[in-house]
């Protein structure tokens, strides 16, 4: 049986694949009002985001990478984490080091992602302000929190 690594380690160039079926996978999982199309726009996106700024991670015991976020002017910018691997706290880990460690004050999520929402409020985030469209002007509506 495949375990968690402890601790949160820094995303390097042979982990970028992985973690674009990381977040396409927890897309499909979770944003079910996300088109086809619109994954194949955002995929590009992702891949030239991850490649750009420090992105930080949770990997299971053998190195792969399961989780990850990103954080950047005291926001948590993007945080997904593999279906295979919810429920076992890795959002929770990569949350609380972003709020404790990196001085996360903030996040947007999509307004549709229920289960997203739900996690944040129970991370003790209150909703703050909406957005109709999201940060590449598609009607996603955000929540500001």
């Amino acid at each position: 049986m495949i375990h968690l690594q402890n601790g949160i380690s820094p995303v390097n160039p042979d982990d970028f694949e992985r973690v674009i079926v990381v977040w396409e996978a927890s897309v499909r999982a979770t944003h079910h009002f996300v088109s086809e199309s619109d994954i194949e726009i955002f995929r590009p996106l992702v891949r030239e985001e991850v490649q750009s700024v420090p992105v930080e991670c949770v990997r299971d015991d053998q190195g792969a990478v399961v989780g990850f976020m990103i954080v950047g002017d005291g926001s948590v910018e993007a945080l997904f984490i593999h279906p295979d691997w919810r429920g076992q706290g890795i959002g929770r880990r990569l949350f609380q080091h972003a709020v404790d460690d990196l001085g996360a004050t903030a996040v947007d999520v999509n307004e549709q992602n229920e289960q997203a929402l739900g996690f944040y409020l129970r991370m003790g985030f209150e909703v703050v302000g909406r957005s109709d469209l999201d940060s590449n002007g598609k009607p996603f509506p955000l929540l500001h929190m």
